[in-house]
């Protein structure tokens, strides 16, 4: 199996005009493939942080800052493993999904799934159920949707995408998400941190779609290899795991999620070896 290394250094600035109240899901996720080696998360000026959990099992921050100037930094080191291919492509019938995954059936805030079903059956539905119906959707949206930074719409949904046929990331991914659905293909959004060559540094947004019995990656853009994204978090769409969410009034003046790929050496050198492990477990006893 193949590791990647990952090192994050994400920096948000704000001008904070009133007391306000940030939320923030930008921290790698720990899942079984992502291993975290080290991270740390801080203000400038230094505020209390509560950080928790929801139930889907991402990773929130949380606190209140005072008027004037903000900084938030997040970094860290991570190891990604690649996923196998998938062996199992098939459609799983809805009486046969885990009850958890059910909910990634349902239309949502952003993906309008259930006005989606006669576009879906039109191009898709003739095609062998599960993982070819949404790598065609990927390649479709490719072909039909351009790629335009700025364009993307704060409140803008699958079916207005569909409209304009302009977006960025988070609007391809809602788009697949919704004539998946519509499909009965579980999918869900993913957001990640991801090295950008261009456009400038930004988050990065993909999905999942639950075929074969388990949830694989897909990347409509196909900006980023699947396995070169460290994931933060996942939900129903964008407003599950917004990377902020502000209560107040505060004005972003820069943004820079940097994300940089380790070399072997360096990969060697971060990853603990089973000695080191003893001497770590040994300490902390």
């Amino acid at each position: 199996m193949q590791t990647n290394g990952f090192e994050i250094d994400c920096e948000l600035n704000y001008e904070v005009e009133d007391p306000s109240v940030f939320v923030f899901n930008i921290e790698a996720a720990h899942l079984p493939g992502q291993r975290v080696l080290h991270e740390h998360l801080a203000t400038l000026p230094a505020i209390a942080l509560d950080q928790y959990t929801d139930t889907l099992g991402n990773r929130f921050t949380r606190f209140q800052a005072l008027p004037g100037s903000l900084s938030v930094r997040y970094t860290a080191s991570v190891m990604v493993d690649e996923m196998a291919p998938p062996t199992e492509r098939g459609f799983t019938s809805v009486a046969d999904l885990p009850a958890e995954v059910m909910p990634f059936l349902l239309a949502s805030r952003y993906c309008e799934s259930d006005s989606l079903f006669p576009l879906a059956a039109r191009h898709f539905g003739a095609l062998h159920s599960g993982y070819e119906q949404v790598a065609a959707i990927c390649e479709w949206i490719r072909a039909n949707i351009d790629y335009e930074i700025g364009t993307s719409l704060s409140h803008g949904t699958a079916r207005d995408i569909l409209l304009q046929r302009t977006g960025v990331c988070r609007d391809f991914a809602h788009v697949a998400i919704a004539l998946c659905r519509a499909l009965n293909i579980p999918a869900r959004f993913v957001t990640g941190h991801v090295q950008w060559d261009v456009p400038p540094p930004d988050f990065h947004a993909i999905f999942e779609a639950f075929v074969g019995g388990r949830w694989i990656l897909f990347d409509p853009t196909a900006m980023a290899p699947t396995h070169s994204v460290v994931r933060i978090g996942a939900g129903r769409d964008a407003a599950d795991v917004a990377f902020a969410t502000i209560f107040g009034r505060a004005r972003m003046t820069r943004m820079s999620p940097l994300t940089r790929t380790l070399s072997d050496g360096e990969i060697n050198h971060a990853v603990p070896s089973s000695r080191q492990i003893v001497q770590m477990l040994a300490q902390a006893a």
